[in-house]
């Protein structure tokens, strides 16, 4: 993202193609590519022969999905011929193969599992569908409320984002971030920090994050298919979600994905606390006087607003409050083994 910002396209390309080959998340990142093209190729209408730019739009965009697609059509091709071809597989020592017995592992050279005979066959649909229960409104079950709960403040984050974004940029958002108002003059200053245009991309990509973590995403943990899991000849570590308790992973999914989770405090921090901007005027100096005796304040604003407190809106203890205690309960949890997202 960093190099897309810069304007490297094709390099901010290839670091999302090695992403995607890690995980297939990066296939989101597809967006990023292609709406940066369609601003570039909406701003050069005005100087540029139009169809010659549409020509180069359509070929940056159908190079931008190949690069990025490849790796993970390379990898289902690869399981593909791991597990549905025979004779294709590599051996498994036998130490692996006994544990993958033991355990009721699925491995390669066994029976075909059914993906192998489906018109498009991607393991990664599979293993989604049945291993993680991913599907529409899956995960919605009363025993189910407290992972609710712990996921409901990063929601309501992104929601509120969303929100104030766009109630500030109506027409921009209605037009893809390519026109910033009806008149399409581009004279006037545009907003800074997380108002500011560029941001729009990042919001989308966490608007539709988020959406697909509240009506699809599930961690599949009951015990009746712990010893039901495949590993797939190589994911030992699969079975291990059969002894946890389930756990809501839409904190820690758009935690690590989007950072709209973090500008979007940030912002609120900077727009509702007075306090903050005292403190980044006299940083080094305490504006309360319970702060602890002996101990200078740090010039760290966030530190400064946690030495004073009571004094800080109420905008602000929520927001500090909840980030801390997420990281000490996960740090406690986690740590420890226990199920913690």
């Amino acid at each position: 993202m960093g190099q897309l910002e810069r304007g490297q396209s094709w390099t901010s390309g290839l670091l999302f193609a090695l992403a995607t080959g890690v995980r297939s998340n990066g296939l989101v990142s597809v967006g990023f590519l292609i709406h940066s093209q369609c601003r570039g190729f909406f701003s050069s209408l005005m100087v540029l022969n139009p169809l010659r730019q549409l020509l180069k739009l359509m070929c940056s965009v159908f190079l931008s999905m190949l690069i990025l697609g490849l790796p993970f059509a390379l990898f289902q091709y690869y399981a593909y011929t791991q597990f549905c071809q025979p004779g294709s597989a590599h051996s498994i020592p036998k130490p692996l193969l006994q544990l993958a017995l033991d355990k009721g592992y699925r491995i390669a050279e066994g029976n075909k599992p059914p993906w192998c005979s489906w018109e498009l066959p991607l393991i990664y649909s599979y293993i989604q569908d049945v291993y993680w229960n991913i599907g529409f409104l899956r995960y919605y079950e009363l025993k189910q409320v407290p992972n609710f709960l712990l996921a409901t403040p990063v929601a309501i984050l992104v929601a509120w984002a969303t929100w104030t974004y766009v109630t500030t940029h109506p027409w921009f958002c209605l037009t893809l971030g390519m026109r910033r108002n009806k008149n399409n003059e581009t004279l006037e200053k545009p907003d800074p920090g997380f108002l500011s245009p560029q941001v729009f991309v990042y919001l989308v990509h966490a608007v539709a994050l988020l959406l697909f973590g509240c009506l699809c995403m599930h961690v599949q943990t009951e015990g009746k298919r712990g010893r039901e899991t495949s590993t797939f000849g190589c994911l030992l570590h699969v079975p291990h979600w059969g002894s946890l308790p389930a756990t809501q992973v839409l904190t820690r999914f758009l935690g690590s994905s989007t950072p709209i989770v973090y500008w979007f405090p940030a912002h609120l921090l900077q727009d509702q606390e007075p306090l903050l901007r005292s403190l980044e005027t006299v940083p080094w100096k305490p504006l309360a006087g319970d702060s602890p005796p002996g101990q200078k304040v740090s010039r760290n604003s966030i530190m400064g607003l946690l030495y004073n407190w009571k004094t800080c809106s109420r905008v602000t203890q929520c927001i500090l409050g909840y980030f801390l205690t997420y990281w000490l309960l996960g740090l406690l949890l986690h740590c420890n083994f226990l199920p913690w997202t």
